[in-house]
C-alpha cells in the first residue's frame, strides 16, 4: 500500500486529491492546522474515526511554517509521495499579507524540501506551481513561457518553483512542478471571484442577497474544474523521470463572460445585480491567461474532461441545492420550535 501526504489537505484540491488517492488504494496522511473551529468540513465525509478498522486517512496537526514538526512527520510517516498544496493562496489578500504570502506560500516550500532532504527518506515531491506566475506573458503559457509575476503570491510561487527545481537538480530529489492553470469547483473558497458569483447568484435567486459586488470583469482566466486536475498531479508523479507541466484546458473566459452563463442559466441578467467596488480591484493585475498543456497530452495522457459551460453549471446547481437544503432546514426547525 502506498503512502502520501498531503499538505493543505482540507482545501478544495487537497479534498479531491485526498478522495483520488483513496480511490486507488492509498494510505493518506494530511497535514491540517490547529484552529479554534471546526475546519475539516471538505473531508468530513471521507473522515473515518482512527479506532475504527482499516482505516486509510490519517490526519495530523502542524503547520508549514514550523520545519521541526515537518522533519518529523516526514520521517515518522515515510511517505512515497508528498502533495504540497498549503500556501496563502488569494492573490488579491496577497497584497495586503505580502510578508506572511512570502514565508507561507515561498519558504513554506523551502521548510518542506529541506526537512524531505534531512529526513534522508525517498520519496516524489509534487509542487504545487500557478499560472500566476506568467502575469503578464503574452498568451498561451507553456512550459517555455517566462515567468512574470504580477502580484507577492505570484512571486512566492516563482521562488517555490525554482527551489523545487533546484532540489530536483541538486539533491536528485523525484521533484516535479505542476504549474496550474484556475481550477474551480463547488469546493471552491467563497472567497474566490467563481465561488463569490455563484454562491450570491443561489442567494439571489432564493431571495437571500440583492446585490454581488465584483472588481475586474475584464480578466480574462483559463478555467478548469478541479476534480480533473488532481489526476493531473497524481500522474506526475507516476512517471519515470520527474518534469515539470502546465495543466489546462486551452480556453479563456472573462469574469464578465462567467457571470453571463451563471446568471444566464437560472434566466436572469446579472447587470441588474452586480456592482463594481474599487476595493476588489488589484494594485497590478494580470489581464489574460490561457494555457497551453499539450505537453500533458503528449506525456502524461491528460486532458480535461469538464469544460467552461458545464462547470459553471456544476457550481451553481450544488450552491443552490446547499442553500435550498439549509432553508428548508430552518424551515423545519421554526416549525418545531412554534409548537413548544
Amino acid at each position: 500500500m502506498k503512502k502520501a501526504l498531503i499538505t493543505g489537505i482540507t482545501g478544495q484540491d487537497g479534498s479531491y486529491l485526498a478522495e483520488f488517492l483513496l480511490s486507488k488504494g492509498y494510505e493518506v496522511h494530511g497535514l491540517i492546522r490547529r484552529s479554534s473551529t471546526f475546519n475539516t468540513e471538505r473531508i468530513d465525509h471521507i473522515y473515518v474515526d482512527p479506532h475504527e478498522s482499516n482505516v486509510k486517512l490519517f490526519l495530523h496537526y502542524g503547520d508549514i511554517t514550523d520545519s521541526g514538526q515537518l522533519t518529523n512527520l516526514i520521517y515518522n510517516i515515510q511517505p512515497d509521495e508528498i502533495y504540497h498544496l498549503a500556501a496563502q493562496s488569494h492573490v488579491r489578500v496577497s497584497f495586503d499579507m505580502p510578508e506572511f504570502t512570502g514565508d507561507v506560500t515561498g519558504i513554506g516550500t523551502t521548510r518542506l524540501l529541506e526537512s524531505i532532504r534531512r529526513s534522508g527518506i525517498k520519496t516524489r515531491y509534487y509542487q504545487a506551481s500557478s499560472s500566476e506566475m506568467f502575469g503578464d506573458a503574452p498568451p498561451p503559457q507553456n512550459e517555455a513561457t517566462p515567468f512574470r509575476p504580477r502580484s507577492p503570491y505570484a512571486a512566492a510561487k516563482v521562488y517555490s518553483y525554482w527551489m523545487a527545481r533546484n532540489y530536483r537538480e541538486g539533491y536528485k530529489l523525484f521533484a516535479v512542478n505542476g504549474i496550474l492553470f484556475n481550477h474551480e469547483s463547488p469546493r471552491r473558497g467563497e472567497t474566490f471571484v467563481t465561488r463569490k458569483i455563484t454562491r450570491a447568484l443561489g442567494r439571489i435567486k432564493i431571495g437571500l442577497e440583492g446585490k454581488i459586488y465584483l472588481g475586474n470583469l475584464k480578466a480574462k482566466r483559463d478555467w478548469g474544474y478541479a476534480k480533473d486536475f488532481v489526476e493531473a498531479m497524481w500522474l506526475m508523479l507516476q512517471q519515470e523521470e520527474p518534469d515539470d507541466y502546465v495543466i489546462a484546458t486551452g480556453e479563456s473566459h472573462s469574469v464578465e463572460e462567467f457571470l453571463e452563463e451563471a446568471f444566464g442559466y437560472v434566466g436572469l441578467d446579472w447587470r441588474g445585480y452586480v456592482e463594481i467596488d474599487p476595493r476588489y480591484f488589484r494594485p497590478t493585475d494580470v489581464d489574460f491567461l490561457q494555457g497551453d498543456a499539450s505537453k500533458a497530452k503528449r506525456k502524461l495522457g491528460w486532458e480535461p474532461k469538464v469544460r467552461f459551460k458545464e462547470l459553471v453549471r456544476i457550481m451553481v446547481d450544488a450552491d443552490i441545492k446547499e442553500l435550498e437544503e439549509m432553508r428548508h432546514c430552518q424551515d423545519v426547525i421554526r416549525k418545531l420550535s412554534n409548537k413548544k
